[in-house]
């Protein structure tokens, strides 16, 4: 993980986007004058209900709640006994609609199976919809999770293949799960419910399209499959099988597959990255049964497991020690390694002189051998590595030749091997070498073999053909090593005399469906290094997935539990760095914790001061390990910022020294390599306070570039957004606030930008549209910068109207927006307040206004220049005092 640009909207800022639109004001009371008012809440829903079903049930409390609905506990007064009834929420029941969800509910009535959930009952009471469970008296699988996060293999196996054994029952009736998980699992007896199939054909027959449009999603991102998640109407059984496979490796790994900062993320990395196989996690896990998981997750639904029936026979065979007979069986690299071998003295060479008859399959297969027994190659210990393959190392296999006449061979080699060299001209990518793929020429050789044999988590393949006399057609696909499945493809058809352009062009398509494939892995999961033992890197791999849970931890406000497992994390990465005295990356990432703490620790300066010098230390050791080592420059210079931020030196001379010190590593650290896309953003914001506004908008925009995945893109696109506007390069200020608010549409500030758009020459002045962004702004900005954001928002509007010609009422919204002292106790809104007025005319009310601002800011200027804001109120007399009272 690189470390996460400080990005802070509190961040001290000196240029004068900055001022006006990232410091945070702190906690101001309410805006000044109503604007909207708000509807009467309805009744309470389970009051209606509790009245409406009292001759048959009483409602006693509540269970649980969920997105999609919240479970009661009652009591049924005719058969006297305890019930579960879900009740669903106003805007599910609106979105499949009354009479679809109780016609197609009592299908599920007619489901028994002895791990299914049954239905009792359901209906319609006082317009609120219902359908009533028995109450199981047990536990969920989720709550047995949270006690104790590994369960015994058996018992994760008895619950899978019951769990399974259900789905394969439902799914001859037609019904799809589409929201298998832990909380829908519940355990009784010793054996697996499957509950919560009361609304998923309800869901089903309501379709996608509906929902999307009410903004409702069906499943859960930790557990949905690849094809749900992209919202495919079509998904089938097995989609619950991917979800059920999600599950058994939670319950074997401890953890879920995958994690991130937000929904969107996680949903992501389903889709395009590899999960750690659960044996890195767990080393008793047997063979088979990891094999289960893989093929109950692959990415790709032809490649799972076809019917539940399948996966239940697999998971039995796996129960009483048989041989499994999966319709699909995936070789393991585990498999693939002798159970006994004779380690040779010294590894060979890596190249061979063929005898006579000896097939390139065969070799290749030796080459397997080889690599699993002797440990050969750049950073592979003795022994069978562990790991999941890294995407960023990459194999290019020789092109074929399609041709009729099998006449291109030649261009087909030549073609490879300048990709291979293109590609490996960049620093990100492990690119194998062309005698690394060159025995693996033969088509029938299986690619998952290729990809273990090489460990590449990417493998590039394609064809080159004729097209007419002239024209060669180039065609390349990108395949995800573990899976075997397509994650990108790219072709064209060039002059046949023009080698270069066509290698230079499929080179260009590669690299660009790299970066959209990669994203976080190539800075998640650094590939091996030297220096770096088997061992090592396994802690290494078990550190990063502490630290990935600390981050979820934090995203769901478990402060304690976040910081038990950020010290876990560290724990564990200190092991790695032990194991492997010469390798940088443990101490790196043990640095990029350190600073993580010290960010969450930036209110108690002599808390953050102590992990600051930690990261410091870390970052030091590093270095003396690999002094041109990029990432530990980049964390150096990333802390050292923090320090400078934070304000944690003595003297002005120590502060600038100190800032000085990390400008100058993090420019060493992308001049060493470009693609760090974290040190790019972080070198934008350093220049943004020092009002280099310029190159922190090139900065900026190549952080953007190398990485859009980027965890803090939206932080970037924002500073694009504000530079560009600073400089007054409206088309790309423009730019960046769209696709700000495309990708983030509910950060608040890409709905500022797009009213701020509106004051500007270029786009017209919509006062509608405007009050109408306001009303979202007001919507969606947090609570603790809601006064502030209001005023502001209110005073942009005031803008928009100005320049629509509404002159009386704009100023009439600028007078009742503006703040008090407490919203704005440093005056910053006044700036835009004037900036406003000048958009009306009122150039000596802007003035006015200006003397508050003036008296707390000297900052008229951006980059050297007067900012174009105040170019039209340059030759006013009173505006040249205030510049010179200011200074």
């Amino acid at each position: 993980m690189p470390p996460v640009a400080p990005d802070d909207p509190d961040c001290p800022s000196h240029g004068l986007g900055a001022f006006l639109f990232l410091r945070s004001p702190g906690d101001p009371p309410g805006f000044p004058f109503p604007l909207r008012t708000e509807s009467s809440a309805l009744a309470d829903p389970i009051e209606r209900l509790k009245v409406a079903l009292a001759d048959r049930y009483t409602i006693e409390r509540e269970l649980g709640q969920g997105g999609m609905a919240t479970v009661y506990l009652a009591k049924d007064i005719k058969h006297e006994r305890e019930v579960a009834i879900k009740v669903i929420s106003p805007e599910m029941a609106e979105s499949m609609g009354k009479e679809r969800f109780l016609r197609e509910i009592r299908i599920t009535a007619q489901l028994n199976h002895p791990h299914i959930l049954a239905l009792y009952d359901s209906g319609e009471a006082d317009g609120v919809l219902y359908y009533v469970m028995p109450y199981v008296r047990g536990e969920s699988l989720r709550q047995r999770l949270e006690r104790d996060m590994q369960l015994p293999l058996e018992e994760a196996v008895l619950i899978t293949r019951e769990a399974a054994d259900a789905l394969s029952y439902a799914h001859m009736y037609g019904l799809i799960h589409r929201d298998i998980k832990p909380e829908n699992i519940m355990l009784a007896g010793g054996h697996a419910i499957v509950a919560d199939f009361g609304i998923a054909r309800a869901v089903g027959a309501a379709g996608s399209e509906k929902l999307t449009q009410s903004g409702m999603a069906v499943g859960t991102p930790a557990y949905m499959s690849p094809e749900q998640a992209m919202g495919d109407p079509n998904v089938d059984a097995r989609s619950d099988i991917y979800s059920l496979g999600c599950v058994l490796y939670e319950m074997i790994a401890g953890d879920i597959p995958f994690t991130g900062p937000t929904p969107q993320a996680i949903i992501a990395r389903h889709s395009m990255d590899m999960v750690t196989p659960p044996h890195i996690m767990r080393q008793s896990v047997p063979e088979d049964l990891e094999d289960i998981i893989l093929h109950a997750m692959e990415k790709t639904p032809a490649d799972r497991y076809q019917t539940a029936q399948q996966m239940v026979e697999d998971l039995q065979a796996v129960a009483s020690g048989q041989p499994r007979q999966g319709s699909n069986p995936r070789i393991t690299r585990r498999t693939m390694a002798p159970q006994h071998v004779t380690i040779p003295p010294a590894a060979p060479a890596r190249s061979w002189l063929l005898p006579a008859g000896v097939t390139a399959a065969v070799l290749a297969l030796a080459f397997v051998g080889w690599r699993l027994m002797a440990g050969g190659g750049a950073g592979v210990g003795s022994g069978v590595a562990a790991g999941a393959y890294d995407p960023s190392r990459i194999a290019v296999l020789y092109f074929d030749d399609a041709s009729p006449a099998g006449d291109l061979a030649d261009v087909a080699d030549g073609l490879t091997e300048g990709i291979i060299d293109n590609l490996s001209a960049i620093s990100s990518l492990d690119v194998v070498s062309r005698s690394g793929v060159g025995p693996f020429r033969d088509p029938s050789i299986p690619r998952d073999r290729i990809a273990r044999a090489l460990e590449a988590g990417t493998l590039v393949m394609g064809s080159v053909s004729l097209e007419g006399r002239d024209r060669l057609h180039v065609s390349a696909r990108l395949i995800d090593g573990e899976s075997g499945a397509d994650v990108g493809r790219a072709g064209f058809s060039l002059p046949r005399d023009d080698f270069e352009a066509v290698r230079d062009s499929i080179t260009q398509e590669i690299a660009r469906a790299l970066r959209e494939r990669l994203g976080e892995e190539v800075r998640l999961r650094p590939r091996r290094e030297a220096g770096a033992t088997v061992a090592a890197w396994t802690s290494l791999l078990r550190g990063e997935k502490r630290r990935k849970d600390a981050e979820d931890r934090l995203a769901a406000h478990d402060g304690a539990a976040a910081l038990a497992a950020f010290l876990q994390a560290d724990s564990v990465l200190a092991t790695a760095e032990t194991g492997a005295p010469d390798w940088a990356r443990p101490s790196v990432m043990r640095g990029q914790i350190a600073y993580r703490l010290a960010r969450l620790l930036a209110g108690e300066p002599e808390e953050a001061a102590e992990q600051i010098e930690v990261a410091l230390g870390h970052a030091a050791r590093a270095l003396d390990r690999a002094p041109n080592d990029a990432p530990a420059l980049e964390l150096r210079g990333t802390v050292q910022y923090l320090k400078w931020l934070l304000d944690l030196v003595a003297t002005e001379r120590e502060a600038a020294a100190l800032l000085q010190a990390a400008q100058a590593d993090l420019e060493a650290a992308i001049d060493r390599d470009p693609s760090l896309a974290s040190a790019h953003s972080t070198l934008s914001h350093l220049y943004y306070q020092t009002d280099n506004i310029t190159s922190a908008v090139i900065s900026a925009r190549e952080a953007y570039r190398q990485d859009a995945y980027l965890n803090v893109a939206n932080e970037v696109l924002w500073r694009l957004f504000l530079g560009s506007y600073d400089l007054a390069q409206f088309s790309q200020a423009g730019t960046s606030c769209d696709e700000g608010a495309r990708r983030f549409p509910d950060d608040y500030r890409f709905t500022e930008c797009r009213l701020l758009m509106m004051t500007t020459s270029p786009q017209a002045a919509e006062p509608a549209r405007a009050w109408t962004l306001y009303e979202q702004l007001v919507a969606l900005t947090p609570e603790a910068r809601a006064a502030y954001e209001s005023s502001r928002g209110a005073i942009i509007v005031g803008g928009v109207l100005a320049r629509a010609g509404l002159k009386d009422s704009a100023l009439a919204v600028l007078t009742r927006a503006r703040p008090s002292a407490a919203v704005d106790p440093t005056q910053e809104l006044s700036g835009v307040e004037a900036y406003m007025r000048t958009l009306a005319g009122d150039d000596d009310g802007a003035i006015d206004v200006l003397k508050r601002y003036a008296a707390g800011h000297h900052a008229f200027e951006v980059g050297g220049d007067l900012h174009w804001w105040w170019r039209d109120l340059r030759n006013h007399p009173r505006f040249r005092e205030l510049q010179i009272g200011g200074r």
